[in-house]
């Protein structure tokens, strides 16, 4: 078994008297990209924002890349990476102004930095790119770049809030070319979607039904279970009785 890299044991975010999530409890492994799905409302989005020290537990405990959810968001948010669903980076600066900058954010040093953002630039082929304002760049273009600035600093995890909202099939393809080869690598994968078919390249997969993760295994294991064809007919199963949306 990899090394785990997440571990929560009953995280519980109470905002007043609701529950947004109660109890949820897993492991996430070394190298794994794990699925976190739900539909509006679930309580996915809390949770991830639990788990990246964007926001403390009401109660539970656990700890992501060796640190404690409770009281250690700070140390949490320098040693991972994350992609919000909105896109992250500036418009108004270059490509190489937004990897210098996330670079210092991550405490890179200059040289460091000069180094990685060759590297960078050349892997996705945007080395003629590196003057060009990123608002000029295509929806595509910019999230590629924005995944690869989110582990510039080497984490152990990188969080994906629906990366590929929005691009074109080929585009998503490609990303999730991205996404495998920095698992190959042994980062691991934290990704939120709301594409069903990108569920099915998960290692595993977590369904949130109204706060609460009622399904997790491999997509293999809940086709399965649930005698489906598809992470899309398991999704449905799941989510039909779902008491709250947003």
């Amino acid at each position: 078994m990899s090394e785990t890299v997440i571990s929560v044991r009953n995280l519980t975010k109470r905002f007043g008297d609701f529950t947004a999530v109660n109890n949820i409890s897993f492991d996430v492994y070394q190298g794994e990209i794990f699925g976190f799905l739900g539909a509006n409302g679930a309580g996915k989005t809390t949770a991830m924002r639990m788990l990246c020290g964007l926001s403390y537990p009401t109660s539970g405990s656990g700890t992501v890349a060796g640190f404690n959810v409770m009281r250690e968001g700070e140390m949490i948010k320098r040693h991972i990476g994350y992609m919000s669903q909105r896109f992250s980076l500036y418009n108004t600066l270059t490509v190489g102004e937004n990897i210098k900058l996330f670079a210092g954010i991550y405490g890179l040093s200059k040289q460091v930095t000069a180094k990685r953002s060759d590297e960078l630039l050349a892997r996705l082929k945007f080395s003629s790119e590196r003057n060009t304002l990123v608002k000029a760049l295509p929806l595509g273009w910019k999230q590629k770049l924005a995944f690869a600035i989110a582990g510039i600093h080497r984490p152990e995890i990188i969080f994906l809030d629906e990366p590929t909202g929005g691009v074109d099939p080929v585009t998503r393809r490609q990303f999730w070319e991205m996404i495998y080869e920095a698992a190959e690598g042994g980062t691991t994968i934290f990704v939120t979607t709301h594409y069903m078919d990108e569920a099915e390249y998960c290692s595993r997969v977590s369904i949130m039904v109204d706060g609460e993760v009622r399904a997790l295994d491999t997509p293999t294991r809940l086709k399965q279970q649930f005698n489906a064809g598809s992470m899309d007919e398991v999704f449905r199963m799941l989510a039909r009785d779902a008491q709250r949306g947003e």
